[in-house]
């Protein structure tokens, strides 16, 4: 019981399974991971945005920056942009607005929304706060060809391709770490006494056994869900999207423009992802079945991708049905949910892998650890990633509840305060006299930061009641203001286009 772990199991491939055991591996050589992975279950390979905090993640697993380029068909990643989600609108006619990934040029230390709502409340509040949207706008990229790896002038994380990533991640994992990996089928998990798991019994390598047992068998959840049966929380009542139709598409001309964020377009009972890649697109219509018809959402899918550019000749796209939601407990006994087999809650805001991240980070973090601590270490996770989930929750129904589109009854259901998180039904009087703040957040690393709501809430209309400002405090303002704007004149002109760098990465010699 007091002695410390020496195998991990990790059942599951993926970027889920193979980022938990490179982490694991890299910052705890002493043990002896195992990543066991059935040939019989594809990888859904769907998850194509990151944030900013995987080039952390990559640095401490000791890849290389230029290498991932290469082999993910990585672009890069300064954020996200909505369009048509306030109003149903168009672009032109003003309905879009930028969640960047760089924060507010002054943000905690200065009241730059008073002094944005008293001079300048025509002007975008991202616009005008932060340098971000003009990069992006620009198709820039957020660095120069000569900055080291995975520094950044402009804030940014990755699109790549989820399938490659996983096998370089693997290969990494297994050449360079020390991996086992055994390719086989689980048929049955053998119980100890006590309750905890002794091993997996597979098919052709016999019994596994380990003393911790990481489930990143996606949504089947074979561990958490099927062997120890706890249940999913179920949002379907608060975020009702259960449904993506996903497709990836040429470009029109090879060498044209990619997007440097995510774009996420709204339609009548749903939204659209539009992922820019360097050779293609991954596009895909997300909706809620209990508001729209998959034919429904094929049509809205396949105008967009018309209205779009994409070639008249293009796969089907693919058809995904799941439960959002997350588990009621993450870790039981000595087995521990990450990844989809944790929770799902939909593609909005790219917060998967960034659990999944957080989730392994924490567990290097509580290592070394014996059986007998092994408990209270459950309880703190389960605790704090519950916290997490419904973090999450609050942020994302955020997107809808401001919305003022009235052409379906998804997004007036949305806006019924019955549907809202408790949270934010607090939350959202308070902002209506003053902008989020630090204290509205219970802990230090929280999942989104007070910025992340301002982006939002402003971006979609949302107007507090703010108090006049000072001389002084409006001067403070006004020099952010300023800044920001000068930012963005120095990086424009600096700055290579996205394609441009993308190509220089993968020309440059090793």
């Amino acid at each position: 019981m007091n002695e410390r772990l020496r195998t991990v199991a990790v059942l599951g491939g993926g970027s889920a399974g193979w980022l938990v055991a490179g982490l694991l591996a890299a910052e705890h050589p002493d043990l002896q991971i195992t990543l066991i992975e059935s040939s019989e279950v594809p990888v859904i390979g769907v998850g194509e945005g990151t944030w900013p905090s995987m080039r952390d993640t990559l640095r401490r697993i000791g890849l290389s920056e230029t290498e991932f380029v290469r082999r993910c068909q990585v672009a890069f990643k300064q954020g996200s942009r909505f369009d048509g989600w306030q109003r149903g609108a168009s672009a032109a006619d003003g309905d879009r607005y930028y969640h960047p990934f760089m924060l507010p040029v002054g943000h905690g230390d200065v009241d730059l929304v008073s002094a944005w709502l008293a001079t300048a409340p025509e002007r975008p509040f991202a616009d005008l706060t932060s340098p971000s949207v003009q990069v992006c706008e620009a198709g820039r990229a957020p660095k120069q060809a000569q900055t080291p790896e995975f520094g950044a002038v402009a804030n940014y994380a990755y699109h790549f391709d989820a399938g490659l990533f996983g096998q370089l991640l693997r290969e990494h994992a297994t050449q360079t770490l020390g991996v086992r990996h055994c390719v086989d089928h689980v048929d049955a998990v053998l119980p100890h006494e006590n309750g905890d798991i002794a091993a997996l019994q597979t098919r052709t390598h016999g019994a596994l056994a380990a003393d911790l047992f990481i489930d990143c068998s996606g949504l089947s959840a074979r561990l958490i869900g099927q062997h120890f049966g706890v249940p999913l929380k179920s949002e379907r009542e608060v975020l009702f999207n259960d449904a993506a139709l996903p497709v990836q598409v040429p470009y029109a001309e090879a060498q044209g423009p990619i997007a440097t964020c995510t774009i996420a377009t709204a339609w009548a009972k749903g939204w659209i992802w539009d992922i820019g890649l360097p050779t293609r697109r991954g596009v895909g219509c997300v909706y809620s079945r209990a508001h729209a018809s998959e034919d429904e959402a094929q049509a809205a899918l396949q105008a967009y991708l018309r209205a779009t550019g994409a070639p008249d000749e293009r796969p089907a796209p693919r058809s995904i049905r799941y439960d959002p939601g997350y588990r009621e407990r993450f870790w039981v006994r000595n087995c521990v949910a990450i990844g989809l087999s944790s929770g799902f809650i939909e593609p909005l805001e790219a917060s998967a892998l960034a659990l999944v991240e957080l989730s392994v980070q924490r567990l290097c973090d509580e290592l070394p650890m014996s059986r007998a601590s092994m408990d209270a270490v459950a309880r703190r996770f389960n605790d704090d990633f519950g916290y997490r989930w419904a973090r999450v929750i609050d942020f994302l129904k955020l997107h809808y509840l401001l919305s003022e589109r009235d052409d379906s009854a998804y997004w007036r259901a949305h806006r019924d305060p019955a549907s809202w998180p408790e949270r934010l039904r607090e939350l959202l009087p308070m902002w209506r006299l003053r902008a989020p703040a630090r204290h509205d957040f219970g802990r230090i690393d929280e999942v989104f930061p007070a910025a992340s709501y301002q982006y939002v809430l402003y971006g979609m209309g949302f107007r507090p009641d703010a108090g006049p400002l000072s001389p002084d405090k409006l001067q403070a303002a006004h020099a952010c203001f300023a800044e920001a704007h000068r930012l963005a004149q120095r990086y424009l002109p600096a700055l290579p286009s996205h394609r441009g760098l993308i190509d220089h990465l993968h020309k440059t010699p090793t």
